[in-house]
């Protein structure tokens, strides 16, 4: 008995994707409505994955600028869920930062490598007539450009000696700069904050904005000089910067920190800090169990899309099973066994929704794209996700393609050659 082709016995995979893609072209609204499901599953996920993907390196490289030696004792903050009953119990039972704090923090911690102290508020500033309203104004020590993320672009920072007299000299951001000193050296400068002249002795370098806020648009005087002009009893708005002297012993140095605060406070045994102590290390565990929060929403509805354009695909595929049925009987006719046609079958389902996973990537990707370039917020989507969307489609196809090609693959093939 000869021999049956192999190319008569069994379609290869490149022949049953052929058919896939030429079954979408000849029917093309069936076709769209065959993928939405999967097209949504696929763009929502991928739209999920770059903004979370996005928000982290965001927050890494933006917010998160204290190191991992680094973080801040302040009277409030917020490193989680909003609660406005928690908030409103902090707002009573929390004292204002002082100064004597920072004094006895500075003299008696053992494990700080450096401590600063910022405090700040909004005003107005002038220069030769020009004006310019909401610029932050810092009242600092001289080392908080070493304890955050600032970096000096023209001139110096504010020296130690400087903070000591109340030297009338300020350090200026790159908004301040622009808008006073355009094609000019601003350093030696003299601007006025609130009618009082400060000498510019540096301006920093420009960290762009977050979430559409400019972080330039701010001036620094030595602390001693902004408690001259506003006052030092009660401020709400100090922070205490820290750095630990080890790496490895930031969770001690907060401690330390902790317990001198609470001694300091009489703050019983057993009762809450009536302060907040947080790194970066805490702003990146807040952001990722938010994160795991959204990604857990998203979950949810990638799920439902995935079944329901699952279902959808079975029944094209058992529609197209019947339209095809005088072809698989010739097929079974001339050799073809049930394993090849159930393989052409699951490949030309998984093909249809791998299409639909690839036209959601485009439009996760132009989503993407629109969002990172009209609005603050920052979207990078990450090759991984692609890969797990397409993925993930074609997985779907196959797996609700099974029952359609064991039907069709369970065909008698006197019976299907009598279907017209």
């Amino acid at each position: 008995m000869p021999r049956t082709p192999k190319l008569l016995r069994s379609a290869s995979f490149w022949e049953s994707a052929r058919i896939a893609i030429e079954s979408l072209s000849k029917n093309k609204l069936r076709s769209f409505l065959t993928l939405l499901g999967i097209i949504l599953a696929t763009s929502t996920l991928i739209a999920v994955t770059s903004f979370v993907h996005g928000m982290n390196i965001y927050i890494a490289t933006k917010l998160s600028d204290m190191g991992s030696d680094g973080f801040r004792v302040m009277r409030i903050g917020f490193t989680g869920n909003f609660d406005p009953k928690k908030f409103l119990e902090m707002q009573r039972r929390n004292p204002q930062i002082k100064v004597s704090e920072y004094d006895f923090i500075k003299e008696h911690a053992t494990l700080l490598g450096d401590v600063g102290l910022e405090t700040f508020k909004n005003v107005t500033i002038a220069y030769q007539g020009q004006t310019m309203q909401g610029v932050e104004l810092d009242g600092i020590t001289a080392n908080i450009l070493a304890l955050s993320d600032y970096e000096v672009g023209q001139g110096r920072e504010i020296s130690e000696s400087e903070v000591k007299r109340h030297a009338p000299v300020a350090f200026i951001g790159n908004d301040v700069a622009d808008k006073f000193f355009s094609g000019m050296d601003p350093i030696g400068k003299t601007i006025k904050v609130d009618s009082i002249p400060y000498q510019v002795v540096g301006v920093a370098k420009s960290k762009g904005s977050v979430f559409g806020q400019s972080q330039d648009k701010f001036v620094m005087i030595p602390v001693y000089a902004y408690f001259k002009t506003y006052g030092n009893s009660i401020h709400d708005d100090i922070a205490i910067f820290a750095k630990a002297k080890d790496p490895s012993q930031t969770e001690e140095a907060k401690d330390e920190v902790r317990m001198l605060l609470r001694t300091l406070r009489h703050t019983p045994p057993g009762d809450d800090d009536t302060f907040t102590i947080f790194g970066s290390d805490t702003l990146m565990n807040a952001w990722h169990n938010l994160t795991g929060a959204i990604a857990g929403m998203a979950f949810g509805v990638v799920s439902v899309f995935l079944v329901v354009g699952g279902i959808v695909i079975m029944n094209i595929i058992l529609a197209v099973v019947t339209e095809r049925t005088h072809e698989i009987g010739i097929r079974k006719a001339v050799g073809a066994r049930r394993q090849d046609i159930l393989n052409q079958f699951l490949v030309e389902s998984a093909v249809l929704a791998a299409i639909g996973g690839v036209i959601g990537v485009i439009a996760a990707y132009l989503l993407t794209v629109i969002v990172r370039n009209a609005t603050p917020l920052p979207m990078e989507m990450p090759i991984g996700a692609v890969i797990i969307g397409v993925g993930l489609s074609a997985g779907v196809g196959l797996f609700f393609g099974i029952y359609p090609a064991r039907q069709a693959s369970k065909l008698d093939p006197i019976t299907a050659l009598r279907a017209e």
